[in-house]
């Protein structure tokens, strides 16, 4: 009769503990991993994640205006609805750029430094996509220029960012803090 128990039993308890054991495996992750479309070159956490997606997702939508430009021509490429691709892109990315932002505002979140330069990043960011249109009377080698240039400021701005949050997590607690407690008279 034991025996007849264990056979049944068994694989029974097996299937519980393979269908359990990788839920709590997944709910033991100190950090979700970050959105491999949106910042695809990232490895830390969520400001991480935000600083690579500027960059990618500029270099994505600059690569759509270039081919509308390839197709169209510069004086052509946002007559009608032949700018249409770029828009689209660039509103599109305007939604899919809020959560890893507003992630690493709160990742952020003690740093009031760090803060106003994430939001100094997405306000350049910003500017920059806007600022992909071919502005009438520019050369190639001039608009290829302006359309570069972006990349040295998210890179300069990105080192600043990372380097505030790096110098605070050095940081010990305040004096207040760290005080010793008064003792009490027994």
């Amino acid at each position: 009769m034991i025996h007849f128990f264990c056979r049944i039993c068994a694989p029974v308890a097996l299937g519980l503990i393979a269908t359990i054991a990788p839920m709590t495996a997944r709910s033991a992750d100190p950090a979700p991993k970050p959105d491999t479309y949106l910042c695809p070159h990232a490895t830390g956490g969520a400001v991480d994640c935000f600083l690579h997606a500027v960059e990618h997702l500029y270099t994505m939508c600059r690569q759509v205006k270039s081919i509308e430009i390839i197709e169209f021509g510069y004086e052509r490429s946002t007559e009608g609805t032949n700018g249409a691709k770029s828009e689209y892109c660039v509103d599109k990315h305007r939604l899919s750029i809020t959560r890893p932002y507003q992630s690493a505002l709160r990742e952020a979140t003690p740093n009031r430094t760090a803060i106003d330069g994430l939001r100094a990043m997405y306000d350049l960011w910003l500017k920059a996509l806007v600022e992909l249109k071919w502005i009438p009377g520019e050369s190639d080698d001039q608009y290829k220029t302006r359309v570069a240039k972006p990349y040295d400021m998210f890179t300069e701005r990105s080192g600043a960012v990372r380097a505030v949050l790096a110098a605070n997590k050095g940081k010990t607690p305040t004096a207040t803090a760290a005080a010793p407690r008064p003792k009490s008279a027994n």
